[in-house]
């Protein structure tokens, strides 16, 4: 039997079901975690500190999400904040990794970012777009993140 007369005679269901099981696998492969969401605006929250929220603050290079807003202590110790939301393809997947100094980084496409927004690589999959940094400023236990 040549090849396309058996082909012919598997049919349309039997080629479904042999290629069905291959493309739900192969399709997540190329998933991407996160979601595309819109830059936020007028972002101005605080954060107390000494609250359960603000745990991984403690620590020189930790980091917290809220509001859409990676809130770092930096390396340095000081205080850092940028927008959660890749300046390459809007997803919401930035953080802060122990890197280089410490980066901002999105996982999605390899998009890192210095502490001042500004990008720092330049491979075909990233961004040359600078990353949104907000203000911050320290008041006893209180930390202000603004535009």
């Amino acid at each position: 039997m040549e090849r396309k007369e058996f082909l012919r005679t598997l049919g349309a269901g039997a080629a479904f079901a042999i290629t069905f099981p291959c493309l739900g696998s192969c399709s997540k492969d190329n998933e991407v975690e996160g979601d595309i969401v819109a830059q936020p605006t007028d972002v101005d929250f605080t954060i107390d500190l000494t609250s359960d929220e603000a745990s991984n603050l403690a620590e020189n290079g930790g980091f917290i999400l809220k509001n859409l807003v990676v809130v770092v202590r930096n390396l340095e110790g000081e205080f850092v904040a940028a927008t959660q939301i890749c300046s390459h393809e809007q997803y919401d997947q930035v953080r802060f990794i122990d890197q280089e100094g410490g980066i901002f980084y999105c996982d999605v496409h390899g998009s890192k970012f210095s502490q001042t927004g500004s990008p720092l690589n330049e491979i075909p999959n990233s961004t040359s777009k600078a990353l949104k940094i907000y203000n911050t400023s320290l008041e006893g236990d209180i930390l202000r993140v603004f535009e």
